[in-house]
């Protein structure tokens, strides 16, 4: 160790260290960085640990989001199907009784036509008879009768057969 003067009168200490201390402060800063190192390796180590942990449950959070989301959008499917079902149940329950009511009315319609051609030709056939019976040759003839009945008209054919 030793002390120097410099110019302007300030003094400059040098000190001169021992060859064994400067070693020995070498190593305990190496030890020291060693130890930084396995500390920054635990470090390290304990951080990518942590982001794993935070990454599986985020995934398991995001699957457990996917999964509800795929049983609401499939309840909601099955919602909607179930409806438009329903709507195509009485759509065709709906046409089903307006196709009866149609029939029906064709069906009493007809019935009507041909009620109403029968009692024409039932009405002609009373006057013919009428005028057949009241007619002097009522016992030298026959009247015999066809009738046809056909989905439109009905047709009577009226024959008189003398012996």
């Amino acid at each position: 160790m030793g002390v120097r003067f410099c110019k302007d009168g300030h003094v400059i200490q040098i000190i001169i260290e021992n060859k064994e201390e400067v070693t020995m402060k070498k190593m305990k800063e190496q030890q020291k960085k060693r130890e930084k190192t396995k500390n920054g390796r635990r470090v390290i180590a304990a951080k990518k640990i942590q982001a794993w942990w935070r990454g599986t449950l985020v995934r398991r959070t995001l699957l457990h989001a996917a999964l509800s989301t795929w049983i609401i959008q499939s309840w909601w499917r099955l919602t909607k199907d179930r409806l438009l079902q329903k709507k195509r149940r009485a759509a065709l329950s709906d046409y089903a009784l307006r196709e009866r009511a149609v029939v029906k009315l064709q069906s009493l319609v007809r019935m009507w036509r041909i009620h109403w051609r029968y009692c024409q030709v039932l009405n002609a056939i009373y006057v013919i008879q009428c005028h057949w019976q009241c007619h002097n040759c009522q016992t030298c003839a026959l009247l015999r009768g066809h009738c046809v009945v056909t989905a439109t008209h009905l047709q009577f054919h009226i024959e008189i057969i003398n012996p």
